[in-house]
């Protein structure tokens, strides 16, 4: 089984890249960990209620549960999760994808981050600091292979009927 990173803002589109990592690392059993990224904050307050983490999940979209849930009864051989990293140092976040058994970490192509609270930080700072292998992976051009198979009627027009039309 191999386990995939794939830095978030918890938007419901960034769920494509599922399609993506299943149709590259084909024939493997995957894990994908949806993670997004957190700095520790100085306050003092706030550090003694870092246990109480919960109130992060406030900050992931319905929507996003929903295409969650619909790619976990699409893709039943893999599994998917949510977590969170609390840091900022190259050190704690290879601490953290070793925990985790981290074989790669995978990007949309054109991958555009957005803070989902004042704490949150740019994954990129961290992963390019990492010993893992990162992808950057088309998310639109798996949909485009899917819908580009439909088979369509036939609508060439043949030169001796366009000869003949009355226009």
């Amino acid at each position: 089984m191999k386990t995939v990173l794939v830095p978030t803002d918890f938007n419901p589109e960034s769920t494509k890249i599922i399609d993506a990592l299943v149709a590259n690392l084909k024939n493997e059993s995957l894990k994908i960990i949806f993670l997004h990224a957190f700095k520790l904050s100085d306050s003092i307050t706030d550090m003694l209620m870092l246990s109480r983490r919960s109130r992060d999940y406030e900050n992931v979209s319905d929507e996003f549960y929903t295409q969650l849930r619909q790619y976990k009864e699409k893709y039943t051989d893999h599994s998917f999760r949510i977590e969170y990293f609390y840091g900022s140092t190259a050190v704690a976040f290879r601490n953290f994808t070793e925990a985790l058994e981290v074989d790669c970490i995978a990007y949309p192509r054109h991958y555009d981050f957005k803070k989902i609270n004042k704490y949150s930080i740019d994954p990129k700072f961290l992963t390019e600091r990492t010993d893992c292998k990162v992808i950057s992976l088309d998310i639109y051009a798996i949909t485009e292979q899917t819908y580009g198979r439909e088979s369509l009627m036939d609508s060439k027009i043949h030169e001796p009927q366009l000869q003949t039309s009355p226009v």
